[in-house]
C-alpha cells in the first residue's frame, strides 16, 4: 500500500475470495510445493477479484476503488504531482487520479505485474518504472484463481516512464 501526504489518503490492493484449505502430510519432492496443506481459491465476485481502494484513515472510509478482473499482487506508487500508480496480472501499468480514482493511464507491458513502482529523477526530469513479469507460486494456485491468470503473459522486463508534468 502507498500513502498520500497530499491526500491524507492510504492506497490498499486487496484482492476478494475465500479459501478451502486442509491438511496434507509433507513429503519433500523437488520442485514440487512443500506447503503441508492444499487449498483452493473461490472468486467472491464475477467481474473481479482485486480492488485497489483509497481510504481515509481517521474516519475508515473508502473514497474510491478500482476494481479489477484478476487479484491484485502489485505494489502501489503515490506522486506529489497527484498520481497513484500500480499494475495488474493482465499486464497494465495503471495511473490514477490521487483524489477521485479517475483512470488516467493504461499502458500494457506485456506480462503480469507483480512488484512495486517507484518513482526517480535524472537531469531534473521525472521518471516511474515498474518491473513486469512474474512466477513463482503464481502456476500452484487452484480454483477461480487460476482460472483467470493461466493465460496470462509470464515475460521479464522492466519499463521505464517519463512524467510530462501536465
Amino acid at each position: 500500500m502507498a500513502y498520500s501526504q497530499d491526500t491524507g489518503l492510504f492506497y490498499v490492493p486487496s484482492n476478494e475470495w475465500q479459501m478451502d484449505i486442509w491438511n496434507e502430510p509433507t513429503a519433500y519432492k523437488k520442485g514440487a510445493a512443500y506447503l503441508g496443506a492444499g487449498f483452493t481459491i473461490k472468486a467472491l465476485n464475477d467481474d473481479y477479484i482485486g480492488v485497489l481502494r483509497a481510504v481515509d484513515p481517521k474516519s475508515g472510509k473508502i473514497v474510491w476503488e478500482y476494481k479489477n478482473y484478476a487479484p491484485l499482487w502489485g505494489g502501489v506508487l503515490t506522486t506529489a504531482g497527484g498520481l497513484v500508480f500500480t499494475g495488474n496480472p493482465e499486464g497494465y501499468l495503471l495511473g490514477f487520479d490521487d483524489k477521485t480514482g479517475e483512470l488516467l493511464y493504461k499502458f500494457n507491458t506485456g506480462s503480469g505485474i507483480v512488484g512495486s513502482p517507484v518513482t526517480w529523477e535524472m537531469d531534473g526530469e521525472q521518471y516511474v518504472s515498474v518491473l513486469s513479469g512474474w512466477g513463482g507460486a503464481v502456476p500452484l494456485w487452484g480454483g477461480d484463481v487460476a482460472k483467470r491468470v493461466k493465460n496470462f503473459n509470464q515475460g521479464g522486463m522492466v519499463w521505464t516512464f517519463k512524467l510530462s508534468g501536465n
